[in-house]
C-alpha cells in the first residue's frame, strides 16, 4: 500500500508537527512499512481458528479464602523481631 508525501504532511499538520523534508521522507517509508504489515495481518487465513481473549482458558485459579486457626503460636512468634504477651510488638505509628 502506497502512502504519499502529501498524506504524511496532512497527518503531520493534524498532529501539529513541523517536519523537515528528511523527516517527511523517513516517515513516508515508515508508514508504508506499517501499512504493509497491517495488510499482511489482515490477509492471514484464520479459518477454523477460535476467537480467544487470553492464551489459556483458566478463569479463576485462586484458592478459596478460608480462615484457618494456627495452633502453634510459639512457632509463629519465632519470626517476630519483638513480641509482648504472645503478640507481635511493632513500633508506634500514630501519635
Amino acid at each position: 500500500m502506497a502512502i504519499s508525501k502529501e498524506e504524511v504532511m496532512h497527518i503531520a499538520k493534524l498532529a501539529s508537527l513541523n517536519l523537515s523534508e528528511e523527516e517527511i521522507e523517513k516517515y513516508t517509508g515508515d508508514m508504508k512499512e506499517i501499512l504493509e504489515f497491517a495488510n499482511m495481518i489482515n490477509n492471514v487465513n484464520t479459518e477454523g481458528t477460535e476467537e480467544t481473549i487470553a492464551s489459556n482458558k483458566n478463569s479463576n485459579v485462586f484458592r478459596k479464602d478460608e480462615v484457618v486457626n494456627f495452633e502453634n503460636r510459639e512457632l509463629l512468634l519465632k519470626n517476630a523481631p519483638s513480641q509482648d504477651e504472645g503478640m507481635f510488638r511493632i513500633p508506634k505509628v500514630i501519635n
